[in-house]
């Protein structure tokens, strides 16, 4: 199991690379996360959702993800409350200060899902949640040792030395856990180093005699992290727009945006300008293209863009000439009204939608969950992607969709072609539409970009990128050592 002394130390992206590094070598991989809290999510063929980390980690193992490589998936709505998915499905939705209580009655199917996993691999490679070291939340933990205790896994530490004070980080770790559980301590990573890693070497001298820990290896950063989608909204905010570019597309940093992920490919564009536009700041006047994306909590997002004058900011777009799409939750926000009877997202309300799409939306209590594939209606070219919302949309805008999903029209077009929505995540990712649909921003000729391919090169580099720089067989004899996982 690797674990981290925090959040966003690298963990996710450590074990993609070990997934395909281990891959390469003839094993049977297989990823796991006990606990994941993201609003980035993936749908699985077993009709369920996952962490967008871990559908990654499991196209790194060359196989199809599963609801059962995350078992408890956190979706947060508010500051204080979230929607907790149980094997793929909604199980409840609670204040954080509820959820300590829950836990004990998801760890049988933490353990189930783990079991499952198990079944048929050489190696599976949990992932943990956090930082081992948060006593506070500790009891009944289903995430990080709780859950190493109960499987009885060994664990990895990583470690993030360019946030600095690594050293403390790993000992202060250590020595904030129980006896028992240091004893599942096997060793350690150094993560995002830069410079001269021979400047380390007293380090380990250090680490090892305050905790006995080993180190397995000094990773130094992977320039090309930002090519793999990103396990929380921080690798949002971190996506760099070209000095140079042909098309600017701005998109709405809404407080509970959800399956960021889409915009990745655009991202990836060497001529489009992905401009996140933060709380506080205005539209750029100059954007050909605003995207409203997803949103894990729809009517308090829109009451958040009105605050910000974004609605106001839109209508000037518009009249300058510009695009708008919404995707998912932000479709939803384009129409006319958005009701909740059923308290789906909070308190029952409603709200009037933008008004740029003749539409209307009731919030409902089953959520969709499906793989689909078909074409744009525009330009022909074929989409694949996924739905994953709650929600009824109809109305008059919706006789001129979007997209035609193999029979099943979805999403709408404004008459004069500059409003555009629907339900589809992971648009962006087909060469051909993608292309197309930026042509008629501006004309340009085709990059060039085969996104799908880039991220295999960008696993397989990540895996060249660990291969060099950790002790593979050294981690491979610990996972080795401990008892079959089929007896957990």
């Amino acid at each position: 199991m690797v674990q981290g002394t925090g959040s966003h130390v690298g963990k996710s992206l450590i074990v993609a690379g070990l997934c395909r590094a281990y891959t390469r070598r003839g094993l049977n991989v297989r990823p796991f996360k006990p606990q994941n809290m993201s609003n980035n999510a993936a749908v699985t063929p077993d009709g369920g959702e996952i962490g967008r980390a871990q559908a990654l980690q499991a196209r790194a193992c060359g196989v199809a993800p599963s609801v059962h490589m995350n078992p408890v998936l956190l979706k947060p709505q508010t500051e204080i409350g979230a929607q907790v998915v149980v094997q793929g499905r909604v199980f409840a939705t609670c204040a954080a200060r509820d959820y300590a209580g829950l836990k004990p009655e998801l760890m049988p199917y933490v353990l189930e899902s783990f079991a499952r996993i198990g079944l048929g691999a050489d190696l599976v490679l949990a992932e943990g949640a956090g930082s081992p070291a948060e006593v506070n939340l500790r009891a009944h933990d289903i995430a990080n040792m709780g859950f190493a205790e109960a499987a009885g896994v060994p664990v990895v530490l990583v470690g993030d030395i360019d946030k600095g004070g690594v050293i403390a980080a790993l000992v202060g770790t250590h020595a904030l856990l129980e006896p028992a559980e240091r004893g599942r301590l096997k060793g350690y990573l150094i993560n995002k180093f830069r410079g001269d890693p021979a400047l380390f070497e007293e380090a380990h001298a250090v680490i090892a005699a305050r905790t006995g820990m080993r180190g397995y290896g000094v990773i130094p950063w992977f320039e090309h992290a930002h090519r793999l989608p990103a396990e929380d909204v921080l690798g949002l905010d971190e996506r760099a727009a070209p000095k140079h570019y042909a098309i600017q597309v701005a998109v709405l940093r809404l407080p509970r945006i959800a399956n960021f992920d889409d915009l990745d490919p655009l991202a990836a564009e060497p001529d489009v300008a992905l401009r996140i536009v933060a709380p506080g700041t205005a539209l750029p006047g100059d954007a050909d293209l605003v995207i409203l994306p997803g949103a894990k909590a729809t009517l308090a997002d829109l009451a958040a863009l009105r605050a910000e004058g974004w609605d106001i900011d839109l209508r000037a777009h518009l009249r300058r000439g510009g695009a708008v799409l919404g995707i998912c939750g932000g479709f939803q926000m384009l129409g006319r009204r958005i009701a909740d009877p059923a308290g789906i997202e909070g308190p029952p309300a409603e709200a009037d939608g933008l008004g740029l799409l003749d539409l209307d939306t009731v919030l409902t209590g089953g959520k969709r969950l499906d793989e689909v594939r078909g074409r744009e209606i525009a330009s022909g070219e074929p989409v694949h992607g996924y739905e994953m919302h709650m929600g009824r949309t109809s109305g008059p805008a919706l006789a001129r969709p979007m997209l035609d999903l193999n029979g099943r029209p979805d999403g709408a077009v404004s008459a004069d072609g500059r409003i555009m929505g629907c339900y589809v995540h992971g648009l962006f990712a087909a060469d051909g539409f993608r292309h197309a649909f930026l042509a008629r921003l501006k004309a340009r000729a085709p990059s060039g970009l085969a996104f799908e391919q880039r991220i295999e090169a960008t696993l397989d580099a990540l895996a060249d990128h660990l291969e060099a720089h950790v002790d593979l067989d050294g981690l491979l004899a610990v996972a080795r050592a401990r008892s079959p996982f089929t007896e957990a």
